[in-house]
């Protein structure tokens, strides 16, 4: 069927119709997209200040950790001994008002003990003698138990490290002097470094002509307690303190707080 002209007209008049409005959609929609992407892209007016807060104080107790080690030729027999020291030492701490919960046993263990043991038979071939190999041999047992004890009176951490020399306990480390609950001094910390914090931000928004607005953000870098150490190291052979004073000097920990402030500014 032949379309006449007219009707051909109407029908491209539609046509063009139908796609300039298409084309208005998109640009008015590419309109729209470009101000907002500008709208959330738009940096903020905003200054980000750090503080910086410390606290110091005397710590309240003191971390040592010591071994018991004991040979014999059997494993009953070494237990035993260690079992004999142990006694000894809880009867010393219980004496100087440590805590039974304070005492905790970090490990046991029971080794046998090895040594090796030449053969002296020789075995001859036709060409010519070669030793025999030897063997390892078990000669003992070795029994250990790992301990460490928290004191709480700092004053008699000298005291008693040196009773401990007496009981025949090695490789004693410490004291590890710290605070024992230090959520306080942290949070002491933290308001002193968000004052700081605070400061500075007043001061520069001043210099700059501006005024804070509300936070848009904070971190807080964390809380450092600094625990300080004491040397009372003991001789692993002969069981005598050979460093531990009878007063241990305890220093002092340091808490430090860091943080960052971020304000809107008007």
């Amino acid at each position: 069927m032949e379309i006449s002209p007219e009707r051909k007209e109407k029908i491209n008049k539609g046509l063009r119709i139908a796609l300039i409005v298409f084309l208005a959609v998109i640009v008015a929609n590419c309109f729209f997209n470009f101000n907002g992407y500008n709208k959330e892209n738009k940096p903020e007016n905003v200054i980000s200040l750090s503080g910086h807060g410390e606290v110091t104080a005397s710590p309240d107790i003191a971390n040592i950790n010591f071994t018991i080690m004991k040979d014999a030729s059997t494993v009953k027999e070494a237990e035993d001994s260690v079992s004999q020291i142990e006694a000894k030492t809880l009867a010393l701490l219980k004496g100087d008002n440590v805590a039974i919960k304070d005492i905790k046993t970090e490990s046991v263990s029971f080794n046998p003990k090895y040594s090796y043991q030449y053969n002296t038979d020789v075995t001859c071939g036709a060409l010519n003698c070669r030793p025999q190999p030897g063997k390892s041999v078990i000669i003992g047992y070795e029994a250990s138990e790992n301990i460490t004890v928290k004191i709480r009176k700092v004053d008699d951490v000298g005291k008693i490290v040196q009773g401990l020399g007496t009981l025949g306990v090695t490789d004693l480390n410490g004291p590890n002097f710290t605070i024992d609950n230090p959520d306080l001094l942290k949070a002491q910390a933290q308001k002193l470094a968000i004052d700081d914090a605070k400061a500075k931000a007043q001061v520069l928004a001043k210099n700059l002509g501006v005024r804070l607005g509300k936070i848009t953000s904070f971190s807080d870098n964390g809380n450092y307690p600094m625990p300080m150490y004491a040397t009372a190291k003991m001789d692993s052979a002969s069981g005598v303190s050979v460093s531990a004073p009878a007063v241990v000097p305890t220093g002092e920990n340091l808490i430090t707080s860091d943080v960052t402030i971020t304000y809107e500014i008007k």
